[in-house]
């Protein structure tokens, strides 16, 4: 068992070793050395004492504009809680197993988050339909009251995700959240009308407003999340421009089997070949190749293999 554990301890020191960046090397890390977890903390806290309490109401008040947000809120609650644990997960250095360390954690919590939400979002949009057909009894006033302070604990909530901006994780957890914010905003519309006209359907009718403007939000994060988990090519770089960067290079003559992705969130790698016209003047080309990639495509983890025409 000891002998185990020092060998570990060995391969462990190996490792970090081997993810070392010298001079010359990409200066980012391959881990989130710092992120605003305290965000996510507060914004669970809130979401998930709150829920509780919707939850309860809305059963009481039989009102499905009530349970829906409800229902959101547990389901943000679920995402809140699954993106601190990503969050925690992607700070984590590069191990003998995982040599790009845990940063893509985040994106794949606000992928989870939103085919949840999804999965939601069809689920309120159904139980709406059937009760355009028969109407249930609402709690007019119970709702109004439990609607004010839902809105008001989701704009607490939010005003505090906005605060990371760089995070798609927190991102999609903002999307969770905007969610109940509309969600409360519906149920306190429909207790308005049902106390004061008795209209049920508005209940029904204002929860499939609230999906419909949910689903252009949630598709979009889940894109987002889903174009970083495939490794495609960061949105504000040109994939074909940077080929064409790297042709224009002096001593370059052509350029193959370029992949341009990234590593963790913002922080966009090249790999690839280059055919030059002379190996021995390859460190200075290499140079001029990592300032241009810096400075036109804030590419700074660039690895090339350069090569004689074939």
């Amino acid at each position: 068992m000891k002998d185990a554990k020092q060998a570990a301890q060995k391969a462990t020191q190996q490792a970090a070793h081997l993810h070392a960046h010298k001079r010359g090397d990409a200066q980012h890390l391959h881990y989130r050395e710092s992120h605003q977890a305290g965000i996510l903390l507060a914004a669970l806290l809130l979401t998930f004492l709150f829920a509780g309490i919707e939850a309860f109401a809305g059963f009481w008040a039989n009102s499905l504009a009530l349970i829906s947000d409800a229902g959101h809120m547990v389901t943000d609650a679920s995402a809140l809680a699954l993106a601190l644990l990503a969050q925690i997960i992607a700070k984590r250095p590069p191990s003998i197993k995982n040599s790009f360390g845990f940063g893509r954690a985040e994106s794949l919590a606000a992928f989870v988050n939103c085919l949840a939400m999804m999965a939601l979002i069809i689920w309120i949009a159904l139980e709406a339909i059937s009760r355009f057909n028969d109407p249930h009894q609402v709690q007019g006033q119970a709702v109004m009251v439990v609607a004010v302070i839902g809105l008001v604990i989701n704009l607490i909530v939010a005003w505090i995700l906005s605060k990371d901006k760089k995070s798609v994780n927190t991102k999609a957890a903002l999307v969770h959240v905007m969610g109940d914010l509309l969600g409360s905003l519906a149920a306190l519309i429909a207790g308005v009308v049902i106390h004061f006209t008795g209209w049920m359907q508005i209940d029904p009718i204002l929860s499939l407003f609230v999906c419909v403007l949910l689903i252009r939000s949630t598709i979009n994060v889940l894109k987002e999340s889903y174009h970083f988990l495939m490794e495609g090519v960061p949105h504000h770089i040109d994939y074909v421009q940077v080929g064409k960067d790297l042709k224009a290079v002096e001593g370059v003559l052509a350029v193959h089997d370029l992949h341009v992705w990234e590593m963790s969130p913002g922080h966009p790698a090249l790999i690839g070949h280059v055919e030059v016209r002379d190996l021995q003047d390859w460190p200075i080309t290499m140079e001029k190749i990592n300032k241009m990639l810096l400075e036109k495509h804030e590419i700074d983890h660039v690895t090339l293999q350069p090569e004689m025409p074939s």
